[in-house]
């Protein structure tokens, strides 16, 4: 069967907007998480947790979010903002892979799968709002278009006369993985030579806040430090912190590829993906659905030669344990493997964590290097945990070179979805 390649990359990011400003903030040790009242919208004044991995404004010369960079006058008006991130990492990525198609052939032949967990969770309040307090004629004509998940991977299509196949999974925190993974099934499968795969999330809103906050899953114990608030794996994390964003790759039949002598950043080899069967939010206490995920995607390689592993760990009591536990029960002969997540320095970007993630597995495959795991600073020893359980490899606040083969990327999300993407180092 056909081999699948990345041969671009883009993102906006709590990190910065572009790879290079991303990547070199979270080396850096950087933090993308600020405080609630940065927003001046005293509705967040309430909420228990006043921390978030924002985007930032400013100039895109400095690696900022303009939005007047990327869309005429009025066209950003016609997009919610998830679709907005979406078409800016698109943009790079197309222009990082060098693949501009306008011949109907490879029209036909590119395709987009990019997804989002929520869609416009602003669309959706705001017209709720208008037509609560004003009636039917408030509600804003493109409410509809503008709060769908999959239109994302519509306005890229329509930008850019992609025409291969349009899909755009919604899987909560899975998403960015299943969107990937997907596209390399599709490639593999001959529906497409070409697929701009990813997700994009902005659910930096009162009500998404709130929402996670009632069910008790957002950090609330660093309010008044925002950047040591999120803390994956390690003994004081209490919650994960909302984020958002798009990552976008490109990924592309190998021949494909090789004929038209594109940049290769690395292979994608493996792609796992299971049910917990058990809870709406919770994962299930054996782990089960995550070691099921980590060992389809990795069936057929020696687990001793996966080098790094970006854990989804969010920092959550719960899932930074059961996550943990299932890698150490897989991986127990591998001594050499690291672990890290990332979320520490960028927060929870929901359905494109995923995306996101797997473009920063690939660079530490390029650039042998694990990423840190920000405010790592005791691994293990929250409540429910058997600190003995922490034994892995667990990078801390600063990276760690390695030269690294495979990478292994997890996703998890509610529903009791699990999923895990394995890259490899291309070899020709």
């Amino acid at each position: 069967m056909s081999r699948v390649v990345v041969t671009g990359l883009g993102t906006v990011s709590p990190l910065g907007v572009g790879v290079k400003t991303a990547w070199a903030a979270l080396l850096a040790g950087k933090s993308g998480i600020v405080s609630t009242d940065s927003l001046n919208d005293e509705r967040y004044h309430k909420i228990p947790s006043k921390v978030i991995g924002k985007v930032p404004l400013g100039e895109t010369s400095d690696g900022k979010w303009n939005p007047d960079t990327y869309f005429a006058k009025g066209e950003a008006r016609r997009l919610a903002p998830f679709a907005q991130y979406a078409l800016a990492a698109t943009h790079e990525a197309l222009n990082d892979a060098n693949w501009h198609p306008t011949e109907l052939e490879d029209q036909l032949n590119t395709g987009v799968i990019v997804g989002s967990g929520i869609g416009s969770i602003s669309d959706t309040f705001d017209n709720a709002v208008a037509l609560s307090n004003g009636g039917y004629r408030k509600v804003q004509p493109l409410f509809i278009p503008k709060m769908l998940p999959n239109m994302a991977a519509g306005a890229i299509s329509i930008k850019y006369g992609l025409k291969g196949p349009n899909h755009a999974p919604s899987t909560a925190c899975a998403t960015g993985n299943h969107s990937i993974g997907d596209a390399y099934r599709f490639i593999k499968d001959g529906y497409a030579n070409v697929i701009v795969a990813g997700a994009a999330e902005a659910p930096i809103h009162p009500l998404a806040l709130s929402g996670f906050a009632r069910a008790q899953s957002v950090a609330t114990d660093f309010n008044d430090d925002p950047t040591k608030s999120c803390r994956p794996f390690d003994k004081h994390r209490s919650g994960f912190v909302l984020g958002e964003g798009s990552g976008i790759l490109i990924l592309e039949e190998l021949e494909h590829a090789k004929s038209r002598d594109a940049k290769i950043y690395a292979e994608i080899v493996g792609y796992g993906l299971s049910g917990d069967g058990y809870h709406i939010t919770a994962p299930s206490p054996d782990g089960l659905g995550a070691k099921r995920a980590m060992e389809l995607a990795t069936r057929g390689i020696d687990l001793n030669k996966i080098g790094y592993i970006n854990a989804h760990a969010t920092s959550t009591l719960i899932g930074d344990r059961i996550e943990n536990n299932a890698i150490r029960e897989i991986f127990q002969n591998n001594k050499d493997l690291l672990v890290s997540s990332t979320k520490g320095s960028h927060g929870h970007l929901l359905g494109a964590a995923g995306a996101l993630e797997a473009i920063f597995s690939i660079l530490a495959i390029k650039d042998s290097i694990a990423p840190p795991t920000l405010n790592l600073e005791s691994p293990g020893g929250a409540e429910g945990d058997d600190i003995n359980d922490f034994t892995l490899n667990l990078v801390g606040p600063k990276p760690q070179k390695s030269n690294i083969e495979y990478a292994l990327s997890n996703s998890f999300g509610f529903g009791g979805v699990n999923t895990s993407l394995l890259f490899k180092k291309y070899d020709a």
